[in-house]
């Protein structure tokens, strides 16, 4: 199946006064066409880092090295220029905190038109009918585009912002915790709108970045868990929310509510400590100071990507021990 996106040892470090802080360090997946990838870890672990730096590098992120390939075109060598003219029609992002996004004295027709114009579309009542199209499809009145952002709910605004960073339909759409500030039944609405714009063709394929990996069960056709800005696992859904191997990937499932279960019968687990600190951060497995399975060669090498299937890869010096132990 063709990839819409390939990256391959990709380095994006935040250069800071003590050092280089190692956000993405050697971080390698693709998206196949018609794709959901679901993106999960901690806060810190360098989600966020990574779908930022593929539509806009800029200070404090430095680009060290790697190749992300859209379409077949490294998106690291793309100059400012070059990059205008592909984001928001190629590659597209719904932004963390998408819903201050907003201009508070424009009205949203204003704030539409003035977004497409910097990319020589222009906004006449042809181009109006399409957004008008799309507000129905997310069940918004076309009344929305004469109101200011402050007149609308958080709601109103996420799906607002979810019709705009599609207007170009988009090959690759990259959504930053977007359900993050919603409540439960939201979050599903958002999800399901979502893979209604991949089944219509509006968008291709999707990043979705998430520290909520329950969320990812209802969108992901594939997962990756990262952990202090590399990748410790990456499978089909079913596979890392039910079958993990990665002892990092197990702790964060574990730590998801059951339905049905009491807590007198079955308490949640918690993941012991905190991430390392990523400022010159040394050889080594990453988890090997919160894994209860961490070995001498966890503490000196750099555990690399092993490919379990065409679909399963995982960095772990020792999975094979623990998955031994585990069913004993």
């Amino acid at each position: 199946m063709e990839k819409v996106l390939e990256v391959n040892n990709l380095k994006i470090y935040y250069k800071t006064l003590k050092g280089y802080v190692k956000a993405i360090d050697n971080v390698s997946f693709y998206i196949k066409s018609g794709e959901i990838l679901g993106i999960a870890g901690e806060s810190g672990c360098g989600k966020s880092t990574l779908g930022n730096g593929l539509i806009l590098l800029k200070p404090p992120m430095n680009y060290i090295s790697g190749e992300a390939k859209l379409n077949g075109i490294n998106l690291m060598t793309l100059s400012k220029k070059e990059m205008r003219r592909i984001r928001f029609k190629d590659i597209s992002i719904i932004p963390q905190y998408a819903m201050d996004a907003f201009s508070p004295t424009k009205k949203i027709k204003k704030f539409i038109s003035d977004l497409v114009k910097e990319h020589g579309i222009n906004p006449d009542n042809k181009f109006f009918e399409k957004v008008k199209e799309r507000l129905r499809l997310v069940n918004l009145d076309e009344s929305v585009l004469n109101k200011y952002s402050v007149e609308l709910s958080g709601g109103m605004k996420q799906r607002m912002i979810m019709v705009i960073s599609t207007l170009l339909d988009p090959d690759l759409l990259i959504a930053d915790e977007v359900t993050s500030a919603l409540d439960v039944s939201s979050q599903r609405y958002v999800c399901d709108m979502l893979v209604k714009f991949r089944d219509l063709g509006i968008i291709k394929s999707m990043i979705f970045i998430t520290h909520d990996v329950a969320v990812l069960n209802q969108i992901a056709d594939r997962i990756m868990i990262m952990y202090a800005g590399q990748v410790a696992e990456i499978g089909d859904t079913e596979t890392i929310l039910h079958n993990p191997k990665h002892p990092y990937t197990q702790a964060l499932v574990n730590s998801i509510p059951k339905s049905n279960i009491r807590y007198k019968e079955k308490k949640l687990t918690s993941i012991e400590g905190t991430p390392p600190n990523l400022l010159n951060i040394g050889e080594g497995c990453r988890f090997r100071f919160r894994c209860p399975y961490a070995t001498e060669i966890c503490k000196t090498k750099t555990p690399k990507i092993e490919e379990l299937s065409s679909d399963h890869q995982i960095a772990c010096w020792n999975w094979k021990k623990i998955e031994g132990e585990n069913n004993e």
